[in-house]
């Protein structure tokens, strides 16, 4: 008997760490998920790791990712339901003749069949209370996706909006260089990008904190990407502070600051490691000969720039070591799209240059 007893605390204790794990993933705002959460989201990542590995090009990987986040959320779901499980079981077993019962009444009891219930008053009370929580858990998790979506629709406008102006996958350099190229956006258009992407960046900071699942999701294109998107924008902000004294502003320095708070938000909320204060004079792992290349596309467009390269080196660097390293591990654990100034993955891969529109003028050729 006095092993039954032992059982049934064990089971409590096991409903308390499900229910605790239930609420900081899909109710506590600014919580970091619970250990079981985090135990799913590795077991996942490890598995999709493993299903990638063999992935021959970019968008046969994009396409098996694309599975992840569902992947993430039926196997919280089947953990919080199992976990439940477990501990109604062992809570029942010291009424019931063995443990086979006792599963038994749980499972019933949990998914509302009803098939097996003892007329005592504690395994009734015991009954109801699994019934409640199976219920509860599967409308809360439902009610959960409504949000995800909405949050995940929110975040998708701006990038694709973003491929007209940075290309497919996005690049600063090319960003900047569109102003004076093609699509010839001006100043005015700049500064209001610049604003709309700070507060795209608070967005994503709130949502995807909140929700880390989010981080997952991506874009139906698989040469975009959200992350790839803001380290773009914030990209072409810091070479145009750099290279542009003239035409500093608010604007994209605000964008700066908010993006690379929302990447340290974001990288804490699922456990990695951020700097909050890097010093300004670090090496960063974005190469000079990577850099200049990118000026290079700058001038030969016809970007006006009056700082050259090597004047305006450090003061870019000052401003990319705030996101750098953060952007890198994110893009890296998201498997981002690998494209031009955005780190290292962790398979082997290629940067994909940004793909430009043809000239389509009157008179032009192919």
């Amino acid at each position: 008997m006095l092993l039954r007893v032992l059982a049934a605390v064990v089971g409590g204790l096991f409903l308390v760490a499900v229910t605790v794990s239930v609420a900081r993933t899909l109710v506590i705002t600014m919580s970091r998920p619970g250990m079981l959460t985090r135990l799913v989201s590795q077991a996942v990542a490890t598995l999709f790791v493993l299903l990638t590995r063999l992935a021959r090009d970019y968008p046969t990987r994009d396409r098996i990712l694309a599975a992840q986040p569902v992947t993430f959320l039926a196997g919280t779901l089947t953990a919080w339901l199992t976990g439940y499980f477990i501990g109604y079981a062992l809570l029942l077993w010291p009424w019931l003749p063995d443990l086979g019962h006792a599963a038994r009444e749980a499972g019933s009891a949990l998914f509302t069949l009803g098939f097996a219930t003892t007329a005592s008053t504690g395994p009734s009370i015991i009954d109801f209370l699994a019934a409640a929580t199976g219920l509860l858990v599967i409308a809360v998790q439902i009610a959960y996706l409504p949000t995800l979506y909405s949050a995940f629709n929110r975040r998708e406008t701006e990038v694709t909006l973003l491929g007209a102006r940075a290309g497919s996958p996005p690049w600063g350099p090319e960003l900047l260089a569109r102003t004076r190229y093609g699509i010839r956006l001006g100043d005015d258009d700049l500064t209001e990008l610049y604003r709309r992407w700070e507060r795209w960046a608070a967005d994503i900071a709130e949502s995807h904190s909140n929700y880390p699942v989010l981080i997952r999701f991506r874009s139906p294109q698989p040469l975009h990407s959200w992350l790839v998107g803001l380290l773009a924008v914030m990209d072409s902000a810091a070479l145009l502070l750099a290279l542009c004294p003239s035409r500093e502003s608010i604007e994209p320095r605000l964008c700066l600051r908010m993006g690379f708070t929302a990447l340290r938000q974001i990288a804490v909320s699922i456990g990695l490691p951020v700097d909050e204060d890097p010093d300004p004079n670090a090496e960063i792992q974005l190469s000079y000969e990577e850099y200049r290349a990118g000026v290079a596309w700058l001038t030969e467009v016809g970007f006006t720039i009056e700082r050259t390269p090597e004047e305006a080196w450090p003061h870019f660097r000052g401003w990319r070591v705030n996101y750098e390293a953060t952007a890198y591990a994110l893009a890296a654990t998201t498997d981002a799209v690998p494209a031009l100034w955005s780190g290292p993955r962790r398979w082997p891969s290629q940067p994909i240059p940004p793909v430009r529109p043809s000239s389509r003028r009157p008179g032009e050729t192919r």
